[in-house]
């Protein structure tokens, strides 16, 4: 049964024989193994071109600034699937993974989106403080979340926003989405009334979008960070259990709502 045009796989990343393995054309073992740095990697085997210097700095920074989180849910998930099945670190990294949606992690898809659409309609000769204002008061009437605004913490602008565009400033980096974010912050308090500021799932596609990093990868950056940050946990995990009391924990204050038979006491 065919699904689609293509009837036979095909792959531009990466192939192999019996004494060499090709990557995007290089040669794994002479030309990447101690030659590259894994930033450098990952954005060669995403575009298969070598990174320059502003894209490198960029893509590193937003790594760094997302890979640890503190004990978010998908942080409690992995370490509770790993105080299960401590045999298993793949299925407890992935139980982490799972979470990246439209609130966590995926919120950086999301925005990108968003200012991208919006980067359209002004390369179509409409004022950006036009499109903004438009777009947030869609948003808004629709009663959709403006994704990467407003945290439950940094009620001023998450900390991590002006660094990573004060990386991307100092790395060359195009800062037209930076401007585009900053708009749209600007706009929401305008037409919502709300002082909802830029975080770091907003700050990440302002600053990747501005290295022509690929729209639809984006959602990869956090996870590929994250993964990174689950690992370190895991690690803790396993020395310093607290999987199971993170369970303890949510039973203290669980309450039961639904009907009980007769004579049931708790």
């Amino acid at each position: 049964m065919k699904i689609g045009r293509e009837t036979t796989p095909k792959t531009a990343i990466s192939t192999s024989d019996a004494h060499t393995i090709v990557v995007r054309g290089k040669n794994l073992c002479q030309d990447l193994i101690g030659q590259t740095s894994f930033t450098d990697y990952f954005l060669f085997l995403l575009t298969g071109k070598p990174a320059d210097a502003t894209r490198r700095c960029v893509v590193d920074a937003t790594l760094v600034a997302i890979a640890e989180h503190g004990f978010v849910p998908s942080v409690q998930a992995s370490r509770m699937t790993y105080a299960a099945a401590p045999d298993a670190l793949q299925g407890a990294v992935a139980a982490g993974i799972l979470g990246c949606g439209s609130v966590i992690l995926g919120a950086s898809e999301t925005a990108g989106k968003l200012f991208d659409g919006i980067a359209r309609q002004v390369d179509d000769g409409v004022p950006l403080d036009e499109v903004v204002v438009r777009v947030v008061g869609e948003l808004h009437a629709s009663r959709q979340s403006i994704p990467g605004y407003g945290h439950p913490l940094h009620k001023e602008r998450d900390p991590r926003v002006e660094a990573l565009f004060a990386v991307a400033r100092e790395a060359g980096a195009d800062m037209r989405y930076v401007e585009i974010a900053e708009a749209v912050e600007a706009a929401i308090f305008e037409v919502i009334g709300k002082p909802l500021k830029l975080n770091v799932s907003a700050a990440i596609p302002a600053v990747l979008l501005g290295v022509d990093f690929p729209i639809k990868a984006l959602r990869g950056v956090p996870i590929l960070a994250r993964a990174a940050g689950l690992i370190a946990h895991l690690l803790e995990e396993s020395e310093r259990p607290c999987g199971f009391a993170l369970s303890y924990q949510a039973t203290q204050q669980l309450e039961y709502t639904g009907v009980v038979p007769a004579g049931f006491k708790s």
